[in-house]
C-alpha cells in the first residue's frame, strides 16, 4: 500500500495585519471575561484577574499568547522578585488560567493568524511555591468576645448614625455565631432568610467561597448559636432605617446608605464592615487591635461550637469547607486528643504498677 502524499499547509496560512491582531486580542479578552462570568465568578474576582493580565501585558509589550517560559521566568523571578509569595503565586495562577482559556477556545485560531502554537509559559520549573503553611490563628477567649460585643452594643445607644453601626454589628454577629465569611455577608439578600426551614430558620448563602475556577459554592446555614435572635432584631428593628423596598426581589440584607439611580438599594461593601469591626475592637478590646479581623471571628465560631460538642463533619458543613482537614485547622487549638492520649497512657502505666509498689 502506498503512502498518501501529505502537503504542508503552513505556507497557505495568511499572516494577519497589526489591526486585525489588535482587534482579535480585544475580542479574546472580552471572551475571557464572559466565560468567567458564565462560570459564576464574582465581578471582583474577574476584575482582579483582568488587572493581573493587564499588568503582565503592559510589561511584556505584546499579546500574551506570545509568552514563552523564559518570559515567565523573567517576570516571576525578576519583576516580582521582591513581591510577597502570595502575589507571585496569584499572578502565576491567573496567567495559567488565561492560557487554559486560550488553549481551549482559541488555539487553532491563534495559530492560523500568527503561526504561534499556544503553550502556557508557567510550568513545573517556574511555578511559584504556594508559600509557607498558614500561621496558627488563636482566637480571642469567650470572655474577650463577650466584652467586645457588649461594648459595641452599648455604642448603638449613643452613636450618631444608628443604622450603619447596627448593620455592621449584626454582620459581625453572624461571622461570630455561624462563621460566615465577610463576602458571604455582603451578598446576602433579605429573601435568603428562610424562617420556615429547620428549628431555628436557615440562611441561603449563595456566594460561598468555591475552588479557583469553579465559581461560588452555595450552602444552607442553620441559624444556630443565637444567630436567629440577631437576625430577627436586625430585620425588625434596624433594616427599616435604610428606607423602603424591603419587599423587592434581590434587596440586600446589608445595604449601603447609598442607592441606585432607580432608588433600589446598593449592597454594602467589605470595607465599611471591616472598618466598623476594627473601630469596635480599638474601643473595647484594644489588646486585639490590628489582629481581630472578620476571619478571626470565623475561627472563633468554629472553636466555640467545637467546644460545645459539635462534631467536625457538622462544623465542616456549617463553614462550607470542602475538606475536613481545613476544618481541623480552625479547631485544633481546642482539640485535646494529645492530652487525652497522655492521660490514658498515665492510667495504663499506673494500672501496671498496681500491687508492685508497697
Amino acid at each position: 500500500m502506498s503512502l498518501a502524499a501529505v502537503r504542508d499547509l503552513r505556507g497557505l496560512r495568511r499572516e494577519a495585519t497589526a489591526e486585525e491582531l489588535a482587534e482579535f486580542e480585544t475580542d479574546v479578552m472580552a471572551g475571557f471575561v464572559l466565560a468567567r462570568a458564565a462560570a459564576g465568578m464574582a465581578d471582583t474576582s474577574i476584575g482582579n484577574d483582568l488587572v493581573d493580565l493587564e499588568q503582565i501585558r503592559e510589561w511584556f509589550g505584546a499579546p500574551l499568547w506570545e509568552m514563552q517560559p523564559s518570559h515567565a521566568d523573567e517576570y516571576l523571578g525578576k519583576v516580582l522578585r521582591n513581591s510577597a509569595p502570595a502575589t507571585r503565586h496569584g499572578k502565576a495562577g491567573t496567567l495559567s488560567l488565561f492560557f487554559d482559556y486560550l488553549e481551549l477556545r482559541h488555539k487553532a485560531e491563534i495559530y492560523n493568524l500568527t503561526g504561534i502554537v499556544v503553550e502556557c509559559p508557567v510550568d513545573e520549573m517556574n511555578r511559584p511555591a504556594s508559600g509557607p503553611a498558614a500561621s496558627i490563628r488563636i482566637p480571642p477567649s469567650e470572655a474577650e468576645i463577650t466584652t467586645l460585643f457588649a461594648g459595641w452594643r452599648d455604642d448603638l445607644v449613643q452613636c450618631r448614625k444608628f443604622a450603619p453601626m447596627a448593620r455592621s454589628y449584626a454582620a459581625a454577629q453572624l461571622m461570630m455565631r455561624i462563621g460566615l465569611r465577610i463576602n458571604e455577608c455582603c451578598y446576602l439578600d433579605l429573601d435568603d432568610i428562610r424562617w420556615e426551614l429547620g428549628r431555628f430558620g436557615k440562611l441561603h448563602v449563595r456566594r460561598g467561597k468555591g475552588s479557583r475556577g469553579r465559581g461560588p459554592k452555595q450552602r444552607v446555614v442553620p441559624l444556630i448559636n443565637g444567630a436567629d435572635r440577631t437576625l430577627r432584631w436586625y430585620v425588625e428593628d434596624v433594616w427599616g432605617h435604610f428606607g423602603d423596598g424591603w419587599d423587592q426581589p434581590g434587596t440586600p440584607l446589608f445595604p449601603s446608605e447609598r442607592h441606585h439611580p432607580d432608588g433600589s438599594h446598593i449592597r454594602v461593601s467589605r470595607e465599611p464592615l471591616r472598618a466598623a469591626l476594627s473601630q469596635a475592637v480599638e474601643r473595647h478590646l484594644p489588646q486585639w487591635k490590628g489582629r481581630l479581623t472578620p476571619h478571626v471571628l470565623r475561627h472563633y465560631c468554629a472553636s466555640e461550637v467545637y467546644r460545645s460538642g459539635m462534631d467536625l463533619v457538622a462544623i465542616q458543613e456549617l463553614l462550607g469547607h470542602q475538606w475536613v482537614a481545613t476544618t481541623m485547622r480552625y479547631v485544633h487549638v481546642h482539640r485535646e486528643h494529645i492530652e487525652d492520649a497522655w492521660l490514658k497512657g498515665q492510667q495504663r502505666a499506673a494500672s501496671r504498677l498496681e500491687g508492685l509498689l508497697p
